[in-house]
């Protein structure tokens, strides 16, 4: 393929030529080959691939066939009632999604038994740990005829109480007459925002899970190149666009592991030849991973999932550590008015920092957590710069990015997230995004209305018409 008329790096036009999946060459009126495919890019900014350092693509494709369930969608009981009166069963399941606790309070079976009578619902709060039950639910599962797993809450005489802690991958199991979801709208859909790359950070990602999304690649669902984090035993891919990343290890302030159990988790991954990855939310938890990271010792690609809130004292040590921060400055907005709320004042400063952590000398990239946040990387980058909530409100203003380092969250390499981004230069893999526009002009709104197309290793996997 030809790319003509680009700017690349603020230079242009240039041509790019790609040949057998890299960028062979950039350089000013390169001649057309006999056949070559040509794509006009009429001025528009091409520029790296961008790559989601973090999100749930099982959850994210399931999420197409669940109902929203909290802000701002729905923000009280009565908005829930409705929402789920108009849901449309699905093999006989309601499923909800980002439910929050603002909306009608910590939920059990007797409340969804009186929000939505006789049904059985699924709903997942917005924090992807805990999923909530009607009785019918709990029913279909068998919950009060012997079935059980950690994880599943009961009350004193021993009932389920409808509460289901961090058993995603239990629950798929127990619903496989669901089957696996389709993963082709998904990769359509990242695809059209300019997101050839991506990182799949769920923990209990194993040995099925590494066959679902290695068919979706060799069929062509999922477009994307892609870096599989998960379980200890997590297999090594086959299929050349599918990596093995860090295993993933998950902190709840409420329950920390055992401390020496913990670091040894890190040491065997460190044995094993992988990276770990510390899901942190808290501050609690962010203290208690940098101290297993001193007790076990860090290695290059280590990572902090989140770091919610990362006081100075925290920070300096992440950065004495080398360890890199994947955080997602897209909750600033999503999640912003309820954090005034509901964190502390001390903590509230600290909230998903950027501009802070990079300047003490953390690397630093970013991922859309989604279905936990919105699949869009370009909302992401903005509200890294602008640090607005949804009312308007500022939080944590001097945490701001410009926009040259918002894109940069999402265009370091797969496997060293913050490190130098990726460039459109000779050599380079042709993951690319072309934008319509000249990035001077991009850059003041960073819309993912503005992506004219992506390439994947020099293939066109979205183009508007």
């Amino acid at each position: 393929m030809l790319i003509e008329r680009a700017e690349v790096e603020g230079r242009g036009p240039l041509d790019v030529r790609i040949d057998g999946g890299c960028i062979a060459a950039v350089s000013r009126e390169i001649a057309p080959q006999p056949g070559e495919e040509r794509l006009d890019a009429a001025g528009g900014a091409l520029l790296p691939g961008l790559h989601d350092h973090h999100l749930h693509l099982l959850a994210l494709a399931a999420a197409a066939h669940s109902v929203r369930c909290g802000p701002p969608e729905v923000r009280t009981r009565a908005d829930l009632a409705r929402a789920l009166g108009a849901a449309r069963p699905r093999a006989g399941w309601i499923r909800g999604t980002a439910y929050h606790d603002s909306v009608a309070g910590a939920l059990d079976r007797r409340d969804l038994d009186a929000l939505a009578p006789g049904a059985a619902v699924r709903l997942q709060h917005r924090s992807g740990a805990l999923w909530m039950l009607s009785s019918a639910g709990v029913e279909r599962l068998g919950l009060d005829r012997g079935v059980d797993a950690p994880g599943v809450e009961r009350d004193a005489p021993g009932r389920a109480t409808g509460r289901l802690y961090r058993l995603d991958a239990w629950l798929r199991d127990r619903l496989g007459a669901d089957g696996p979801p389709d993963l082709a709208p998904v990769g359509a859909r990242l695809a059209s925002l300019g997101v050839t790359g991506l990182t799949d950070a769920t923990a209990s990602n194993g040995p099925a899970e590494l066959a679902l999304f290695e068919a979706a690649a060799a069929s062509g669902a999922l477009p994307q190149r892609l870096l599989l984090m998960g379980r200890s035993d997590l297999p090594l891919p086959s299929h050349p666009r599918v990596a093995r990343g860090p295993v993933k290890l998950v902190l709840a302030e409420v329950e920390l592991p055992d401390f020496d159990a913990f670091a040894g988790a890190i040491r065997a991954a460190h044995a094993a030849g992988r990276a770990a990855a510390v899901h942190c939310v808290t501050r609690a938890e962010l203290a208690f991973a940098v101290g297993a990271f001193d007790a076990a010792g860090a290695r290059p690609g280590d990572r902090i999932e989140h770091a919610a809130v990362a006081p100075p004292g925290l920070a300096l040590r992440i950065a004495a550590q080398g360890l890199t921060v994947v955080a997602q400055p897209h909750f600033v907005r999503e999640r912003g008015d309820a954090y005034a709320v509901e964190v502390e004042r001390a903590d509230l400063p600290w909230l998903h920092r950027a501009r802070g952590l990079e300047m003490g000398g953390v690397p630093l990239g970013a991922g859309t957590d989604a279905p936990f946040g919105a699949p869009d990387p370009w909302l992401s980058m903005r509200a890294a710069v602008q640090r607005r909530t949804e009312s308007g409100a500022r939080l944590g203003p001097d945490e701001g990015l410009p926009p040259e380092r918002a894109l940069a969250l999402f265009t370091s390499p797969a496997q060293a997230p913050g490190a130098a981004p990726r460039r459109v230069e000779p050599g380079a893999a042709a993951d690319l995004c072309l934008l319509d526009r000249p990035w001077v002009a991009a850059r003041d709104d960073l819309d993912g209305c503005h992506v004219a197309a992506a390439l994947v290793a020099g293939e066109v996997v979205f183009r508007r018409q």
